[in-house]
């Protein structure tokens, strides 16, 4: 067998590599290395298994691996920087990610033409990009050699290509153009070509008896870098339910892998060539921030967007959203005004985007702090999570409301879930305190602790997680641990009191509010 790369073959029987016929000097190993990344070049090989491939699973320092790596580059006219045809995917290993043709020495006739009609179809215009963010999912391929496999893969494939739809700020292609690469070895800069599309998601499915592995990566065709890689292992014993769990671990795990590259992506552009959907992501990053400072960046920023589209809903909720986490961490200077103002923000919000999950998120849990309406709040909350079951934000803003009304498990299963969806969301220091708040509730003194110091730990600005710190200290008999807390209480907002608590957070069942009060009142905190 042959494999035909850009202007190179390996030849796997003469175990010779060329360069337009001319012979390339290759070690041994080093052959033996590039053989494997390129027989297996549609999925990532780890480095754990290209020690048992190549050195039979010797011991050999990581260096050795290095090495060997850096001379496969070399001798394919490669390098760690340019990356063009092997990849490194971190944390995870190698992929040979350059278009191969696999060929017998008698079809050469064949591959010229082949290389004539790819040069003829390079040449070819590219469809113009869409004004969002773009993805195709390509069909997964079926790795078990059972073709009864087919059917479950492309049931995984539409089922992602489904919940990806019910994301409205991202350009999603259809079915049938996706599955029109099905059984076809592409390269994925002409995917994007034909299709006019930035991401491309691809993956395989391998079943091993009962058990099946599922493999997916996230790629931007623009630049070639690999955004996002992971694996799903699973049972077959209800095959429905598995697809429905790869779909909604994928959907969740990339969605904020996406908005992250276009984040990265408006902040490379000069000030001048900026948009409405760019000052929007410039400001959803300071947001994920957290601290005063970039809440202030961010509240500017979405008013920006706010006047080039004044019907950008997702902008509204995102500024009704920084009033409201002002007000929360007692930073608002003139409270009745920017209350007021997030609360007018946050219905428009809502009237603009009532069929938009995103632009219903942020501003539904605004109105449920700014209003005091909880009902209202998990109502819109609720109707986010019916239009994109897959969306984190939905669920644990969903879950910290529901944890102030006072029903504390189903906000812990709606919490639990969120973080199952966006296991690095930048954001897990919201679902951290809300899982605190719930336990507090609960009366689970000593988790409560640990879920706020995570949240602490991981934003030290945030009021809500040193309050519950302090109070569970307190109510678990630890005065001198209480009266430290407060002092850390009372730096983030000195002017905190008891009679404010109320006004502070909307908590719905008195006897909460009166818990968290007299957890508060022990460690010291003035009425």
């Amino acid at each position: 067998m042959q494999f035909v790369f850009e202007d190179y073959v390996l030849d796997q029987q003469r175990r010779e590599l060329t360069l337009r016929g001319q012979a390339v000097t290759i070690g041994p190993q080093v052959f033996d290395l590039l053989l494997q990344l390129v027989s297996n070049h549609d999925r990532v090989m780890s480095k754990d298994e290209l020690l048992q491939t190549v050195w039979g699973g010797r011991v050999v320092s990581e260096s050795t691996v290095t090495s060997h790596i850096n001379a496969v580059r070399k001798a394919i006219g490669d390098s760690g920087e340019e990356q063009r045809l092997l990849r490194t995917v971190a944390r995870k290993g190698y992929r040979f990610v350059g278009m191969i043709q696999e060929v017998k020495e008698l079809d050469w006739p064949l591959v010229e033409a082949s290389a004539a009609a790819e040069s003829e179809k390079a040449n070819e215009p590219a469809l113009a990009l869409p004004d969002k963010p773009s993805i195709t999912v390509l069909p997964f391929q079926n790795l078990s050699g059972d073709p009864e496999q087919d059917y479950f893969a492309d049931g995984v494939v539409e089922d992602i290509i489904v919940a990806l739809s019910r994301i409205r700020w991202l350009f999603v292609i259809a079915r049938n153009s996706s599955f029109a690469f099905k059984d076809r070895r592409v390269d994925i800069k002409d995917v994007g070509r034909e299709l006019g599309v930035r991401y491309v998601l691809e993956g395989s499915v391998r079943k091993v008896g009962n058990r099946v592995r599922i493999t997916g990566q996230l790629i931007d065709v623009t630049s070639g870098a690999h955004i996002w890689a992971e694996r799903f292992e699973g049972m077959l014993d209800d095959i429905f339910e598995l697809q429905d769990q790869v779909a909604a671990s994928v959907v969740g795990a990339i969605a904020p892998q996406l908005e992250r590259a276009e984040i990265e992506r408006a902040k490379r552009k000069p000030t001048e060539s900026l948009c409405a959907y760019d000052y929007y992501l410039r400001g959803t990053a300071k947001l994920h921030n957290g601290t005063r400072e970039a809440v202030e960046e961010a509240l500017s920023l979405f008013y920006k967007a706010i006047e080039l589209d004044a019907e950008f809903a997702s902008a509204y909720g995102m500024a009704a959203w920084c009033h409201f986490w002002r007000k929360l961490n007692g930073w608002m200077l003139d409270r009745p005004r920017e209350i007021a103002e997030g609360a007018r923000l946050a219905r428009l919000a809502v009237t603009l985007g009532r069929d938009d999950a995103v632009a219903l998120t942020r501003p539904g849990h605004a109105l449920g702090h700014l209003a005091g309406d909880l009902d209202g709040g998990i109502a819109l909350l609720d109707r986010a999570r019916l239009l994109n079951p897959n969306l984190a934000p939905a669920w644990y803003l969903g879950g910290i409301l529901r944890a102030l009304r006072g029903e504390v498990e189903v906000a812990i299963e709606n919490l639990t879930h969120a973080a199952r969806l966006s296991p690095l969301d930048p954001e897990m220091f919201r679902m951290q305190v809300g899982m605190a708040l719930a336990h507090f509730f609960a009366e689970r003194f000593d988790c409560a602790l640990s879920w706020a110091e995570k949240a602490l730990g991981n934003l030290p600005s945030l009021l809500a997680a040193s309050v519950l710190i302090t109070a569970s200290h307190a109510l678990s008999g630890r005065q001198d641990e209480a009266s430290q807390a407060l002092v850390q209480l009372q730096q983030l907002d000195p002017n905190l009191r008891i009679s404010q608590l109320r006004d502070w957070l909307p908590i719905q069942r008195d006897e909460d509010l009166a818990r968290l009060a007299d957890g508060l009142r022990l460690a010291g905190l003035a009425e």
